[in-house]
């Protein structure tokens, strides 16, 4: 974290992700967007908030040229805040699950999902990420991830300096999800598992409603301090709700309890 980072203002979105419709979800989700203009930081969508987790990549897919990146810069520009979630992208011959970071004055970072759902078959179609994306948001690092990268702690771990007391990779691990309702408890448990071993505050943000597969989603979307504590959390229903993140409760948790110090060292690819 930067010396100069002040506390961080989080707007979590959830709803009901509309199957297969693209400018539906960009109506539902910028109206929702636009409720915290000039409020907030950060707004955080779903994973495929565009069409729904989905196979059918062929009809849902959109390029980097398309409309959804074209919206999701007007609407950043609009609300004054960085928006990101996940979209299905065509790139070339292959089909991404994609993060996108998209920055108030139109610049934007992407991060394609590493772990596909194999269990969806979303391997099947999908071609694997290759690298780790950490950003810069008014002097906090974020790290962004996709959902099934959830269950994977090695991939998601914060790498940490060997002696100094704030060298950390990130300050903010978060999550865009369409994690159903069987596996809820996962969804809560593994959250709150990543933001304590982190040593940092962690967002999850899902879906709710029925999706086109007949798959059930309980929301559940939550903003974690860095004991797990929830900050906000989320029910089963459409919800737009904001937090701050403190940046002096950050470093007085890393500097009170650096577990770091004592974490194995080894590399990751």
């Amino acid at each position: 974290m930067d010396a100069s980072a002040h506390d961080l203002r989080i707007t979590l979105i959830q709803a009901d992700t509309r199957w297969h419709d693209p400018a539906g979800n960009r109506a539902l989700y910028g109206e929702l967007a636009r409720s915290v203009r000039g409020q907030t930081d950060l707004v955080v969508l779903p994973e495929t908030f565009t069409s729904g987790f989905t196979n059918h990549t062929l009809g849902n897919a959109e390029d980097m040229d398309g409309a959804t990146l074209a919206w999701m810069k007007l609407l950043a520009a609009e609300i004054g805040a960085v928006i990101t979630g996940s979209v299905v992208v065509k790139d070339g011959e292959r089909y991404f699950n994609r993060l996108l970071w998209m920055r108030p004055d139109g610049s934007f970072a992407s991060y394609d999902k590493r772990h596909l759902f194999r269990f969806a078959g979303e391997h099947e179609r999908y071609t694997m990420g290759g690298r780790r994306l950490v950003v810069d948001l008014n002097g906090w690092r974020v790290c962004p991830l996709v959902c099934y990268d959830l269950r994977f702690p090695v991939y998601a771990r914060n790498r940490f300096g060997a002696t100094v007391a704030d060298d950390f990779d990130y300050d903010l691990l978060l999550f865009v999800a369409n994690w159903p309702s069987p596996r809820q408890y996962a969804w809560q448990t593994l959250l709150r598992a990543r933001a304590i071993e982190n040593l940092s505050y962690g967002i999850g943000v899902n879906r709710v409603g029925t999706d086109g597969n007949g798959l059930h989603y309980l929301g559940g979307s939550v903003a974690l301090d860095p004991l797990g504590q929830p900050l906000v959390e989320c029910g089963a229903q459409s919800q737009v709700v904001t937090t701050t993140f403190s940046a002096e409760v950050l470093r007085a948790h890393r500097q009170r309890f650096p577990f770091h110090l004592d974490a194995d060292v080894f590399r990751l690819e």
